[in-house]
């Protein structure tokens, strides 16, 4: 069942950081909380994790997190953008864009970050 709140991105305390709040605007909750940006949250398709990405290591990368904020984990680690987390519908892989071929690529890896593969 998908999670009753929505997750958003604001850049109101001065830099992007990941929120979540009710259907009906009520409990905003900021999840990320570092210097860097933080976007495009993903819930699992249970509703108990978010996947995002952050540049918080110095560059673009695919991090998951608990619904909470709690546990906030980098999943993928190289030199190249990560962008945009995309969870497959039953929650074992997550989809994303890389430049780490030389050109924007979709990938897919396990929800753990394991078997990084190119797509396209």
């Amino acid at each position: 069942m998908p999670a009753p709140e929505i997750a958003f991105v604001s850049h109101r305390d001065g830099n992007y950081e990941i929120y979540v709040m009710g259907a009906d605007g009520s409990n905003q909750t900021r999840l990320t909380s570092n210097p860097a940006s933080d976007g495009t949250p993903s819930w699992s398709p249970d509703g108990s994790k978010i996947a995002f990405y952050s540049d918080r290591d110095g560059n673009a990368e695919i991090y998951v997190m608990g619904a909470d904020g709690s546990n906030q984990t980098r999943l993928t680690s190289n030199p190249a953008t990560d962008w945009t987390p995309s969870w497959s519908p039953d929650g074992s892989k997550i989809a994303f864009y890389s430049h780490r071929d030389g050109n924007y690529e979709i990938y897919v890896m396990g929800a753990d970050g394991s078997n990084q593969t190119r797509l396209t």
